[in-house]
């Protein structure tokens, strides 16, 4: 009965190995489980837990479940816990990708075991994947020269000896995984071009193809950060769709990165849209956090960025990105002692990491806190401190981002020539690229130096005063009952060429209701408006924390409960969307907030050109639809717009 039972399984897996060849899913998983039922029973206990180690490596990649791929981890380091050292013990240890471990720690505790037994029994591909995964770690814990060298040597023995396979495939994910976080893209781009004549990267279907998109969003990383936005989007397009063609499941890390693109160019729905189910993963954490500052949503921005810190464990460079979202936003939430506690969490994280981007933006958010705190001239210090390490020529926009940074420090300090060179300088290197500037710091660098590019046009302004707007142009002022028309509108002048989904004007301007209630959940149907929507996202983030307690607790059980409510969820709101093939022409809530933007848009145009002859040229310069966008005419005039209001519109 053992030897039937034995040879049964090993039957199985060979047909696990056939179905994925084909891309058959469902039966990979079929027989990945009749595996491990016949492996275990059998009492072969190595083989079991190596079949067990693989399905939740499957369900992982394939499904996006991590609570049920961690249980199935769990159950294969348990099988062979008790065995004498043995190279299925390494493979077990390092089953799963190596970006999906959350805390760096966990991850070398786990390679550094694989690699002893990779060099006792000469598995060389064992040794690959350790070392890669062991790189990775100490890349992420801030030992940026003692991982890349692990990782070039993993690189070289993927080009070298070792055989493609699942694992070198899974290697070379490490790999890009630590040039994302550390920045260095230069070294990606060295083993790009040798892992593509090795076959390892490339459009044919299978490992090939999800890492040439892990490789070409990490090619896209470095087009942002060169400030060449519109060559980044072009790039993670076609990898998603060239993904798409080849294999079933989603391409997370284009994707992913798509959506952190999406924020920074202000289509916030666009980007949740994308991020819909991703939120579980690491990577997608920052971009999540990111999300809900720019919307707004200090409280959920702040319960993300959190989560995001605790779960990073020891990861120096995610924790420090997650903690400059989190100085922000507490200081949207107005608590500033909480914020300057981040800022020292921060300086612990960072320490002497040494990668420009990161520090940069560590400089920026400390900055901030020190300003609203009241000591702009320490602010000042530690942004002169990190823009000397920029250059202008690798890092355009993270030197921008700097720039205006301190042109704000000053001004707040009273300097007032050291705030105009600081904004013309600015203004100067962003005029050079090609992003979208954030309306805020567009308004700085206009106010303090000067808007390269912009033609010489005459100006009108549009300001909140209580219940009432202010519209001024040419020595003629008008004033208009506040509506929700005017404030999209505001909206759409404040960052003119930026196109807006309907959806993300509803919620801008209808805001978030700290009191929601999730009994609100389901019973609008698609038709879900913005305070429903808003719920929602606070439902699902407090289901990721729940799934992460009950992980840390070993309830998995209880996580993959949780996880089956997530679901259900991120399911209702992508309908709400429009999303899947769901969309109710009728119903959605995409389409109500077309119609209902479209109208009170169209209106509040009507009735200002009536007021104002500057308004005459907005019926031209304003689109509406599903996106929303102000696109000036040259000899158009400029508008300039102050803060929106605070509070529900009066209509």
């Amino acid at each position: 009965m053992t030897a039937d039972r034995l040879a049964a399984g090993e039957a199985a897996l060979a047909r696990a190995d056939e179905a994925l060849t084909h891309f058959d899913i469902d039966g990979l998983l079929a027989h990945l489980s009749t595996a491990v039922r016949e492996l275990t029973a059998a009492g072969d206990n190595r083989r079991a837990a190596v079949a067990s180690a693989r399905l939740g490596d499957m369900i992982a990649t394939v499904l996006g479940n991590l609570p049920a791929s961690r249980a199935w981890f769990a159950r294969a380091r348990r099988l062979v816990a008790d065995e004498p050292p043995c190279i299925e013990q390494g493979w077990v240890a390092v089953a799963g990708m190596g970006c999906e471990v959350d805390d760096p720690a966990e991850l070398l505790a786990a390679a550094e075991l694989a690699l002893d037994r990779a060099r006792r029994f000469g598995d060389v591909e064992l040794e690959t994947k350790a070392l890669a995964d062991g790189g990775l770690a100490h890349v992420q814990c801030g030992r940026i020269d003692e991982g890349m060298a692990m990782l070039d040597e993993a690189m070289a023995l993927a080009c070298g000896p070792v055989p493609n396979s699942l694992a070198v495939s899974a290697s070379v994910c490490s790999f890009f995984t630590a040039c994302y976080h550390a920045a260095d893209f230069g070294r990606a781009d060295t083993w790009a071009e040798l892992l593509r004549r090795h076959g390892l990267i490339g459009p044919a279907a299978g490992p090939a193809v999800f890492l040439s998109s892990h490789c070409d969003a990490v090619h896209a990383t470095l087009l942002v950060e060169l400030g060449r936005w519109g060559e980044a989007e072009d790039l993670l397009q076609r990898s998603i769709e060239e993904f798409r063609a080849v294999l079933p499941t989603p391409a997370w890390h284009p994707t992913i990165a798509l959506a952190d693109l999406r924020v920074r160019q202000g289509r916030l729905v666009d980007a949740e849209q994308l991020l819909l189910g991703w939120d579980q993963f690491m990577q997608a954490l920052l971009p999540t956090a990111r999300l809900h500052l720019a919307r707004g949503d200090h409280d959920l921005a702040r319960a993300v960025a959190r989560r995001g810190v605790q779960v990073a464990g020891s990861d120096r460079l995610r924790a420090a990105e997650l903690l400059t979202v989190l100085v922000d936003a507490e200081l949207g939430r107005g608590d500033v002692a909480a914020a300057s506690a981040a800022c020292a969490e921060l300086a612990t994280r960072i320490g002497d990491v040494d990668v420009p981007p990161l520090r940069a933006r560590s400089a920026c958010a400390r900055s901030r806190a020190l300003v609203a705190g009241g000591d702009a001239p320490a602010a000042v210090a530690v942004l002169e401190e990190v823009l000397g390490g920029l250059d202008p020529a690798q890092l355009p926009l993270v030197r921008s981002s700097v720039l205006v940074a301190l042109a704000r420090a000053h001004d707040a300090a009273g300097h007032d020539g050291a705030a105009r060179h600081a904004a013309r300088a600015a203004g100067d290197l962003l005029g050079r690229l090609d992003v979208v500037v954030a309306p805020e710091e567009a308004e700085l660098v206009a106010r303090l130096g000067r808007w390269p590019g912009a033609p010489s046009r005459t100006s009108a302004t549009l300001a909140p005063e209580g219940r009432w707007w202010t519209a001024s142009s040419d020595g003629t002022s008008v004033r208009l009952p506040d509506s929700k028309g005017l404030r999209y509108l505001a909206e759409l002048l404040r960052a003119p060429d930026v196109e807006r989904h309907a959806l993300d004007l509803v919620d801008r301007v209808e805001g978030v209701d700290p009191a929601l209630d999730r009994r609100r959940l389901g019973d609008a149907g698609p038709a879900v408006d913005a305070a429903a929507r808003a719920a929602y996202r606070r439902r699902i983030e407090a289901l990721r924390e729940a799934i992460a307690d009950a992980e840390a607790s070993g309830c998995h059980a209880d996580a993959e409960a949780h996880h089956a409510e997530l679901e259900a969820l991120v399911g209702q709101l992508a309908q709400a969307f429009g999303l899947g093939g769901r969309e109710r022409p009728q119903g959605s809530a995409a389409e109500r907030a077309r119609l209902n933007v479209t109208r009170a848009l169209r209106s509040a145009i009507t009735r200002l050109a009536e007021a104002l002859p500057a308004g005459a040229a907005l019926d031209r310069g304003v689109h509406t639809g599903r996106y929303c966008v102000y696109r000036p005419l040259d000899g158009d005039v400029r508008w300039i717009v102050q803060s929106p209001l605070n509070g529900p519109p009066t209509e």
